[in-house]
């Protein structure tokens, strides 16, 4: 029971997060996307959970997964990838005039 648990709730968290997230990247407005943040940022927290209880539920089926080379070289790319746009991202700071007032807002928002 406790794996159908788990897999429901990572699917609907994964179309929460999938579909916010879609709403937000077309729908380029920073008021539009402030309003969803709550929905994001909650089925996020959602989405780790069971997604830790996935990989514990699963994990020696994923480590053959990997001995694949062709899935660990994609999986490697991939986090080498997110390293990179993490890196991008948190080096380019708003200036505090603009980041000040947005975060504002946001809090106001929530």
């Amino acid at each position: 029971m406790f794996y159908k648990l788990v897999a429901v709730t990572l699917f609907v968290s994964f179309i929460a997060m999938s579909t916010s997230g879609l709403l937000m990247f077309f729908i380029e407005r920073p008021s539009f996307t402030i309003q969803m943040h709550p929905v994001h940022k909650l089925f996020g927290l959602v989405m780790v959970a069971a997604m830790t209880a996935h990989i514990a539920l699963n994990f020696r089926a994923l480590r053959n997964y990997v001995r694949a080379r062709a899935v660990a070289l994609t999986g490697g790319a991939l986090v080498a990838l997110l390293v990179v746009l993490y890196a991008v991202a948190i080096n380019n700071e708003l200036p505090p005039e603009i980041a000040q007032p947005l975060d504002a807002l946001g809090a106001q928002a929530e």
